[in-house]
């Protein structure tokens, strides 16, 4: 599967892959996909990281191409999801599948019940991350 490159923050990469193996058995999906797309990032300082990339706290909006949908979240951590307030884990497929993204790039990405779908990101919004 040909998939768009990605950038991950050095440290939010060692945070996530210790988080995606904590939940390998509860998990598997995510954990693996997670785990996927961390080894293939070009992980960066923050610094260097383009303000059109969805990092951690990130608010995203979205389009899944198979449904129309537009949808705006915040990527947070598992303890902060809060899917009434637009509030999404990185531990869900979708989560998985935003970060390390950049505006205007499009992924194929499993849902829940492993079908894929093409989420293409319209906007990221980097001002609401938390440091």
């Amino acid at each position: 599967m040909n998939r768009p490159p990605i950038q991950l923050i050095d440290s939010e990469a060692d945070m996530l892959a210790n988080l995606a193996i904590s939940v390998e058995q509860r998990l598997p999906q995510v954990s693996e996909l997670l785990l996927d797309e961390i080894a293939r990032a070009e992980v960066r300082r923050a610094g260097d990281i383009p303000r059109d990339v969805v990092i951690m706290g990130t608010t995203v909006e979205f389009v899944s191409d198979s449904t129309g949908q537009h949808r705006t979240v915040q990527l947070v951590l598992p303890q902060d999801e809060d899917i009434s307030n637009g509030r999404i884990s990185i531990l869900t497929p979708v989560g998985a599948g935003l970060i390390g993204l950049r505006e205007g790039q499009s992924i194929m990405w499993p849902d829940r019940g492993g079908r894929e779908h093409r989420i293409s990101i319209l906007r990221v919004d980097q001002t609401t991350v938390t440091a």
